[in-house]
This record gives C-alpha cells, sequence and structure tokens, in this order.
C-alpha cells in the first residue's frame, strides 16, 4: 500500500493559524509576518505587531525581503540573493520536525548577514532542513535593510532594523512552543551583520531574558560611529536633493531610493572602509557600545557563546573586482591607509611582516583590518567570559582560484547545504562531506546543551580548527599577532614617522578605500 501523504502542518501564532509544508519529513512554514509591513505611516519607525487574521493563512512561500540594492556584478557570482517583492517583508521562517507543543526542541534563530544593507533569510544556503533533521528548530528572519533599517535621521528612532529583530525575537519567545520548540533553550545566531546584531540583542535591556545561547560568526558586538553614519544619509540627501530626515525620505519612490543607496555605498567595504550603515548608540535598546556592555557590565551573564572566524575573511572583498592585486601594487601606499583604518602605528604592519614574511602587501593588510575589527574584539569577549565561549576558526580553502577560507564560506557547512548551486558559488565542487558534518554537528550539539565538542576558552585559548584533516583543536594559534594590538598605544599615523614614499606619505591618514580609489591604475605605483 502506498503510505498516506501527511496533511499539511497547522499550527496557531498569536495573531492567527498559519499551514506550512511537509517537506523531507520537516514541517516547514515560510512567511509568517512577526510585524506589520514598514511602509506607511510605519516607515522609519520601530515595529508594529501585524494586523490578526481569520481562518488559516498560507505558509507554504517564502515572504517578501526587505528592499535592497542587488550585488554587484563581481559579487553576484559568489553570493546569491534572492528578491520576493512585496510590503510585508517583516516575516519568518520555520523548519521543525514536530510541530506541535510538547517536544520542547532547542531553537536556532538565525540573523542573516550583508552588511546591514543585503541578504534575507530566503537565501537558499540558509535552509533549515538539516537542523530540523538533526532535532533543532531552526527559525530565520527578515528584518529592514540600509537606510529604511538603520539610516539616522533627526525625526526618527534610530536602529528600526535591530528593532525588528528583537520583535521577531520576542515572537519566537511567545510563539515558538506551539512548533515544537522550546522558550527557555533559544540559541540566537548570525553571521557578518547577522553577528554584529546578535552582539547587540546581546547587550541589549530589552532581550535580557529571551537568549539562552548566542553565535557570532565573522562580526563583533560593535557600534558605528554616528557620524559614520550620518554621512551616508546626509551623501544620499545630497544626490536626492532633500533634506536629511525621515519624512523627506519617506516621500522618495523607494526604487530610487535603492539605486541612491547602492550608489553612495558601492565603493565602501569592511576592509577598505567609507560611510556605511550601522548599529549606532541610541540610550534605548543600544544604551552603550554593545562589547564594552558584554565586557565590563553584567549583560548577558549566563548566556553561552560560541565565536568563530575563517582564516582568510578578507578575501570576499578583496577578489572580487581585482582588488587583492590592486592593493598589492599600492605596497606601502596601502600599508598607510590600513594603519588609518585601523588607528595604529607602523609597529602593526611591521609585526605582521615578521610573523609573515612570505606575505603580499594585500594578506598583510586584509589580516591587520580582519583583526582590528573582527578577531580582536571576540578575543576580548571571549577573555571576560571564560569556562561559557567556544571559539573555532574555519580554515578550509575554497576550490574556487583566490577565494581561500573566506568570509561567508563556512555557511554551506554550517547548514549542511553544500549540495546547492548557491554554496557551491563560493566553494566550488567537491568540498568534504566529512568537514559539513563536523561543522554542523558541532552547531547543533552547541544549540541543545551549550557545548560544541571542544574545550571552553581558559588562559591556553583553545581553539577548534575546521578543515579537510582530522579535528583539531590548537591553543592561541593567533595570539601573536593579537599581542600586537595590546601593546603600548602608538602614536596616529598622521604623526608618526614611516618611511615611506612621498607618496605614500601624502596619503597617510587618508580612508584605504580613498587610497585604493585614488591609484587605480597598474603599475601607478611601484610595488614595495
Amino acid at each position: 500500500m502506498t503510505a498516506a501523504v501527511p496533511a499539511d502542518p497547522v499550527v496557531n501564532t498569536p495573531y492567527g493559524a498559519v499551514r506550512g509544508r511537509y517537506e523531507h519529513g520537516i514541517a516547514v512554514f515560510r512567511g509568517v509576518p512577526y510585524a506589520a509591513p514598514p511602509f506607511g505611516p510605519r516607515r522609519f519607525r520601530p515595529p508594529e505587531p501585524p494586523e490578526p487574521w481569520d481562518g488559516v493563512r498560507d505558509a507554504g512561500s517564502f515572504g517578501p525581503t526587505a528592499p535592497k540594492p542587488p550585488y554587484s556584478e563581481s559579487f553576484a557570482t559568489y553570493l546569491s540573493d534572492p528578491v520576493v517583492p512585496g510590503d510585508d517583508c517583516l516575516n519568518l521562517n520555520v523548519w521543525t520536525p514536530e510541530p506541535g507543543p510538547g517536544a520542547r526542541l532547542p531553537v536556532l534563530v538565525w540573523l542573516h548577514g550583508g552588511a546591514l544593507t543585503r541578504g534575507s533569510s530566503a537565501v537558499p544556503v540558509y535552509d533549515g532542513r538539516a537542523f530540523a533533521r538533526d532535532g533543532v528548530v531552526l527559525v530565520s528572519v527578515n528584518y529592514r535593510l540600509g537606510v529604511e533599517g538603520y539610516g539616522l535621521f533627526p525625526d526618527a528612532p534610530a536602529n528600526p532594523g535591530l528593532r525588528d529583530q528583537l520583535a521577531a525575537l520576542e515572537w519566537v519567545h511567545a510563539s515558538i512552543a506551539a512548533f515544537g520548540g522550546d522558550p527557555d533553550r533559544i540559541t540566537l545566531a548570525g553571521q557578518s551583520a547577522g553577528a554584529i546584531s546578535t552582539g547587540a540583542l546581546l547587550a541589549a535591556p530589552q532581550a535580557q531574558g529571551l537568549i539562552r545561547r548566542a553565535v557570532l560568526q565573522s562580526g563583533p558586538p560593535e557600534a558605528f560611529e554616528r557620524d559614520k553614519v550620518r554621512r551616508m544619509v546626509r551623501r544620499m540627501a545630497t544626490r536626492l536633493k532633500i533634506p536629511a530626515t525621515a519624512a523627506a525620505f519617506a516621500e522618495v519612490d523607494r526604487d530610487l531610493l535603492l539605486r541612491t543607496q547602492g550608489e553612495v555605498g558601492k565603493l565602501s567595504s569592511p576592509v577598505l572602509g567609507g560611510p556605511s550603515f550601522g548599529i549606532v548608540v541610541d540610550g534605548d535598546l543600544v544604551p552603550r557600545d554593545p562589547l564594552e556592555a558584554l565586557v565590563e557590565g553584567d549583560a548577558a551573564r549566563g548566556v553561552d557563546l560560541m565565536m568563530g572566524w575563517t582564516s582568510e575573511e578578507y578575501r570576499l572583498w578583496l577578489v572580487p573586482g581585482g582588488l587583492l592585486e590592486r592593493v598589492d601594487r599600492l605596497g606601502a601606499v596601502a600599508l598607510a591607509g590600513a594603519m588609518a583604518r585601523c588607528h595604529c602605528g607602523t609597529e602593526v604592519p611591521r609585526g605582521y611582516r615578521t610573523l609573515h614574511p612570505d606575505a603580499g602587501t594585500a594578506e598583510i593588510v586584509g589580516q591587520m583590518v580582519t583583526d582590528h575589527l573582527l578577531r580582536v574584539p571576540l578575543h576580548r569577549l571571549a577573555d571576560a567570559r571564560t569556562g561559557s565561549s567556544y571559539v573555532y576558526e574555519f580554515a578550509w580553502p575554497s576550490n574556487l582560484p583566490g577565494l581561500g577560507a573566506c568570509h561567508a564560506l563556512e555557511l554551506g557547512f554550517v547548514f549542511d547545504t553544500g549540495d546547492l548551486p548557491e554554496s557551491r558559488k563560493l566553494a566550488g565542487e567537491g568540498g568534504p562531506d566529512e568537514l559539513a558534518r563536523a561543522m554542523h554537528a558541532a552547531w547543533v550539539r552547541f544549540a541543545a546543551e551549550g557545548n560544541p565538542g571542544w574545550q571552553s576558552w581558559d588562559a591556553t585559548h583553545p581553539v577548534r580548527v575546521f578543515d579537510a584533516g582530522l579535528p583539531r583543536v590548537a591553543h592561541g594559534p593567533r595570539d601573536a599577532e593579537f599581542a600586537l594590538w595590546s601593546a603600548d598605544p602608538q602614536p596616529a599615523p598622521e604623526t608618526v614617522r614611516v618611511p615611506v614614499p612621498p607618496l605614500a606619505a601624502s596619503l597617510r591618514g587618508t580612508e584605504l578605500r580613498s587610497v585604493v580609489r585614488r591609484l587605480r591604475l597598474p603599475g601607478s605605483v611601484r610595488r614595495q
């Protein structure tokens, strides 16, 4: 006899019932609203609860994605970012093996990356089936992006995108038991901008008690300088010929706003710098810098932490478009820009040269900036939370030329979705299955038990290294580099004498982004 096809799963939420689908034995609910559409009178405002509905709402397809500009052609070669049109973009998805109260399974809430300007929960790499298969309820969240979510205006509250994430977290805490999850075992996890958001929510007074565990992958707790975000808004306003206010921006055609945002931000990057959107201290949801709140304050005490990075994060930003070769050609000029970017003296790049004598300029610059912005802050956080923190490094290099162990490469291994074309865009063909099993199992175990399977952080600095070989733990593998940042503060690059060519000296103190822009042509600077 043919096995009976199970009826579509139906679950009640605080705002109405939703009907999902069974896929490969997993119940999947997509596009479930956790807040009202953030447009019209709600634009640039904090999220509001969705309108309740009668009957059963279909949750078989991904909901609308937040407005966002597309990736450039060079980045789109490596990263997928689907667009689902519609206003109801504050929605989430749930994968669960047992949709119903009583299962009390661990829950992992996923915040996607994308520099707070791109990305969505509909990216195929983030499919939650493997987590649900292994007993974890996976929830992925859409939230406002770019100027809609992180623009800083005098007539609107700051950080509406972060407030969206808090609203989603509160929805999960109130609703997830009906989907088979345990509201007392919620792990909040994110990568890149999603990890930065996770860090901010860990420190937020309004989120205390909602999070049991957290994963920060390739993103530290941080707050942006308010003026840096204001510059982004002002530059957009100048191009649009409007006041830099939320009221004026709300009157602009949405597509024009996205095009303008993309044009203003196209030359900015985590490595090169430039104006950008980010979470800012607002005196409310973010009362102080999140890293300082977590390291020096009492925020999120009792929350287990897992933190990680890839070995060559910078390659995702420098390989597309040929920036890696350009930075190598710039030589000492690029190093001067990196010192300005990192607010350090010559001792730091000199120390990196000593530790890595065979490295090119781009590698030195990339690792310097990565350590300054990402690894050193996470190292500080682990030091402040010994005994309940776990640290790892993803070291497997992509099979695609030049990418190495770059930013975002690990995601197909975390979600065990390496067989998808969207994962192969970064990893290439033939990613090791045993590495995916190990990486995914560590996240499952951490969400379920709070221990991913290796030694917690202590004075020996244990780091689980994920590579194609046998599992291994290295002790203090980057301590020598980190020590360069903990030495006595050095003069700013503008005031220290550096033996570099006159052209480099003239650019010292300039953003690295501007250095690269002003010296585009091959051969414009001799290799140093």
